[in-house]
């Protein structure tokens, strides 16, 4: 765990303990705070219970904190937390402050902050696999599900790969990343911003924090990143802003198993750009290329039956990120791809996946968006109103035909029938498995009757 004599004496407030918010209490309590917590489940509060004070900081006199530190789900722009904070003069911030804060206690190192709508997870572990292969000291944190300040301090020379969501950035002030990256901009989480301007407003914010001799890479796949990059030119030093789209890797990438598609290339060309910012040469990243595996949940082989790939892509929660899943697979004359769509959506359109639609030959619409799906994608290609994902599955498996792929890509969020994306995911898995194992109580079981699947 990460901890610093900075904090010692000095009293915080917790708002908020899942992953990270839980970390941040045990981190602060380890380095000699006074932490008040809250959480509106009783279980992680009674983990606390003689250790911390436990009240909503939300109801406090926060007179004599030095932070309220909240979870990045917390809605900044509706909860009382920040009006009651700003009262009180106290900073409300995440647990990536706490370890911007705690840095000078930890011996030296560089740290890499990888954001973007799209993408980031992907370029995170891409990132800390070419590092490794490279036997760096390397830990991975952030975004990607794994606290930072949970993780074990690295030795000298190390580096920290960290994924930020622009939740995130907007709970961070200070951290001085050595390299930064932004993949992309479009329109997401717009019910907590001022419209799409203030979203990428927040993301800008991660560059604001560098100084002008450290080094920023862009990509290209939007006009907001190429702006920013432009703008962040004209204010660093010669050199220290790379935009870079993968044209130059695209006759290698048929080599990456994990990296297919328009969209990997990007990722693919901004992991290397900030692989040789650290210092990596091409011997050291190439051949680690081809050896990633690629992440849970995001563009998973889960199986391959009959001539017929399986393909978990769960984490597309929004159509921006489904559309480079529809484009990694071109028609061809023995490939045709069954697209498993749906969920809670985040919007009433599928525009940008519209360009891929010709990819596709049928569509297995789930969830609350199916009805709304399944209207606007019945002009374009054959749709089954599959309403479940098990029906979904068994529909797609039963006219798939070799060469084909099935493909779960939702463009929607998980909220409507499954706890998470990762929850949606392994359902997923374990339904193809369990009919190419023809398990039937396997498939009973992640297929309950009444139970929505």
């Amino acid at each position: 765990m990460i901890t610093s004599p900075i904090f010692s004496g000095k009293r915080y407030a917790v708002l908020g303990l899942a992953r990270s918010g839980m970390t941040a209490a045990e981190s602060l309590l380890a380095s000699g705070a006074q932490i008040t917590a809250w959480d509106t489940r009783e279980e992680p509060r009674r983990a606390l219970e003689g250790r911390a004070d436990l009240a909503d900081p939300a109801a406090i006199d926060l007179t004599g904190y030095a932070g309220v530190v909240v979870s990045p789900g917390v809605p900044l722009n509706t909860h009382p937390i920040a009006p009651h904070a700003a009262r009180y003069g106290v900073p409300v911030i995440g647990d990536i402050e706490l370890f911007a804060l705690a840095r000078p206690a930890l011996p030296a190192h560089r740290v890499v902050a990888i954001t973007g709508t799209n993408g980031k997870s992907t370029t995170t572990a891409l990132v800390h696999h070419l590092l490794q292969s490279a036997a760096l000291p390397v830990r991975m944190g952030g975004n990607i599900g794994l606290p930072v300040l949970g993780q074990n301090p690295l030795d000298p020379g190390g580096v920290y790969v960290l994924e930020l969501s622009s939740y995130q950035i907007d709970l961070t002030y200070s951290l001085e990343a050595e390299v930064t990256a932004l993949l992309n901009i479009t329109p997401d989480h717009l019910d907590r911003y001022d419209g799409f301007a203030g979203y990428a407003a927040s993301k800008a914010r991660l560059f604001a924090m560098q100084r002008p001799d450290q080094v920023a890479v862009f990509g290209m796949s939007d006009p907001k990143t190429i702006a920013l990059a432009q703008r962040e030119a004209q204010l660093r030093a010669p050199g220290k802003v790379q935009i870079v789209d993968g044209k130059d890797l695209i006759a290698l990438q048929g080599q990456w198993p994990s990296l297919q598609g328009p969209h990997n290339l990007q990722n693919a060309a901004v992991a290397v750009a900030i692989a040789e910012a650290l210092g990596l040469s091409e011997k050291q990243w190439l051949p680690a290329l081809a050896s990633f595996r690629g992440l849970p949940h995001r563009m998973e082989r889960v199986a391959e039956d009959g001539g017929v790939m399986y393909i978990n892509d769960s984490k597309a929660t929004n159509p921006a990120s489904t559309a480079p899943a529809l484009a990694a697979f071109p028609p061809q004359p023995e490939r045709r791809v069954h697209w498993i769509v749906g969920g809670l959506p985040k919007g009433d359109r599928l525009d940008e996946c519209a360009p891929w639609f010709g990819n596709v030959a049928a569509a297995y619409t789930i969830g609350d968006a199916g009805p709304l799906y399944a209207e606007l994608l019945a002009p374009h290609m054959r749709v089954n109103r599959s309403e479940m994902m098990c029906d979904a599955i068994q529909q797609a498996r039963a006219a798939a035909q070799p060469g084909d792929v099935v493909l779960l890509s939702p463009a929607c969020a998980s909220f409507d029938q499954f706890r998470d994306y990762e929850a949606r995911g392994d359902a997923f898995r374990q339904i193809v498995l369990a009919l190419i194992e023809d398990d039937r109580a396997a498939l009973a079981a992640a297929c309950p009757p009444g139970v929505k699947s």
